[in-house]
């Protein structure tokens, strides 16, 4: 079904009140309540909820059954992989309603989020971090970082491409397998990209991959 610029499938539910930008899809025995709002150009998959107090940016790609709830903030460009979960009370029971005291989650622009992978709420995942899949992500998770394991842990800075960097020159550059753009660690804990400012958008192209991944590391 077209309305309004977007698409939605004859088995999913847009309740009145909510908010969807054009072009997005949303797909198979999906639910979008009151309230939510999301962005243009954004794709969810199968079974996916969004709850009216969650907020969706722009070309966020959301994969089969995921939850968003109230209290989680996505941005831009965000991948979240199958079956991920985010939370939004930290201690929930069942008998002590805490609706007035949901958690914020800000998954911030460019990140990626494995799948499995598990988010608690109340914290800030950083731009083009990546979450690897099963991960339990219980802290905030700085920019450009890749986090794995239970609970999650810094693994090594990765690019925009998805590349662990781990090639540096002895001006502490590290270049990217894929694409060739320069990142340095500027300050502790603090990665940038050297070429390009992270609110653009990649080169027409550099925003089309050639080779798999494991193309790259033969």
């Amino acid at each position: 079904m077209k309305n309004s610029g977007y698409f939605v499938h004859e088995s999913s539910f847009v309740d009145s009140g909510a908010s969807i930008g054009r072009k997005t899809q949303i797909w198979h025995f999906s639910h979008v309540l009151t309230g939510a709002v999301i962005g243009e150009k954004c794709s969810l998959g199968q079974n996916v909820s969004v709850a009216g107090g969650a907020v969706i940016g722009n070309r966020v790609k959301i994969q089969n059954n995921v939850s968003i709830y109230d209290g989680v903030t996505i941005e831009d460009d965000v991948f979240l992989g199958p079956s991920c979960v985010l939370t939004n009370v930290t201690n929930p029971r069942s008998q002590v309603s805490r609706k007035h005291l949901y958690e914020k989650t800000l998954i911030k622009k460019g990140a990626s989020v494995g799948a499995n992978a598990t988010i608690l709420c109340g914290v800030t995942i950083g731009r083009y971090s990546f979450i690897a899949a099963g991960a339990v992500v219980t802290k905030d998770v700085c920019d450009y970082s890749l986090v794995k394991g239970v609970p999650a842990k810094f693994a090594g800075w990765i690019s925009r491409h998805g590349h662990l960097l781990t090639r540096k020159n002895e001006d502490g550059v590290y270049l990217c397998l894929e694409s060739g753009l320069q990142y340095k660690e500027i300050e502790p804990n603090r990665l940038i990209c050297l070429d390009i400012d992270e609110d653009d958008p990649l080169p027409e192209g550099m925003s089309k991959g050639n080779k798999s991944y494991r193309d790259y590391k033969k």
